[in-house]
């Protein structure tokens, strides 16, 4: 069994240094001409991949949980949505000041006439709320039962994720593909969990 002060002080730290691992290595291919002809579509698809990837990460701690009853797991919840939004708005970033230069006029044309990044911008603006009310204090402002239900927005908003990344492909549907099954099975096995907890005991 793995003590609190174990998860807190080493555990911890190792996986927050882990989930920058994908920054450095982008930050190290771009400072060694490693990001192709158009570095700036590289850098802002890699980001994106990870804004999913971690989208499904976190997603993934409950059913981890719910297969393994390894309650500890739990902790690491809050970290990795985090690192999930912190990946997304360095997406979106990437889009508005590498690409467009700010001109916000031309990224609202955007937004107006290309699907896919209506889709992708509408995940964004679900994914602030859950950002901004992921502390402590936020539970105990709002309530336990609001805040559980406020964050249920993070599977919409996958969901969109998951469109965003398939509208944008235009060929090869593999990988989006694959993040949409691995999302149906995160979603099964939460439901199969509610249903099973609803079932009432036979003596």
């Amino acid at each position: 069994m793995v003590s609190d002060r174990t998860l807190r002080v080493v555990i911890k730290p190792v996986v927050f240094s882990i989930c920058l691992v994908p920054l450095a290595l982008l930050v190290w291919r771009g400072l060694n001409d490693g990001l192709g002809a158009n570095p700036i579509e590289a850098s802002n698809r890699f980001l994106g991949d990870w804004a999913l990837r971690f989208i499904l990460i976190a997603l993934a701690v409950t059913p981890i949980r719910i297969m393994t009853r390894w309650n500890p797991i739990m902790r690491f919840r809050r970290m990795m949505g985090l690192f999930a939004f912190a990946y997304v708005v360095l997406h979106l970033t990437s889009y508005v000041a590498l690409d467009q230069f700010f001109d916000w006029p031309a990224i609202w044309k955007d937004i107006i006439k290309r699907w896919y990044i209506t889709v992708g911008m509408t995940a964004f603006v679900l994914l602030i709320p859950l950002a901004v009310t992921s502390t402590k204090g936020w539970i105990k402002r709002i309530g336990g039962k609001t805040w559980q239900n406020l964050h249920k927005l993070v599977y919409p908003a996958a969901i969109l994720g998951v469109f965003h990344f398939y509208m944008m492909i235009k060929a090869d549907f593999t990988e989006p593909i694959i993040y949409g099954v691995i999302l149906a099975i995160l979603f099964g096995i939460r439901i199969f969990e509610s249903i099973r907890k609803r079932k009432p005991r036979t003596a």
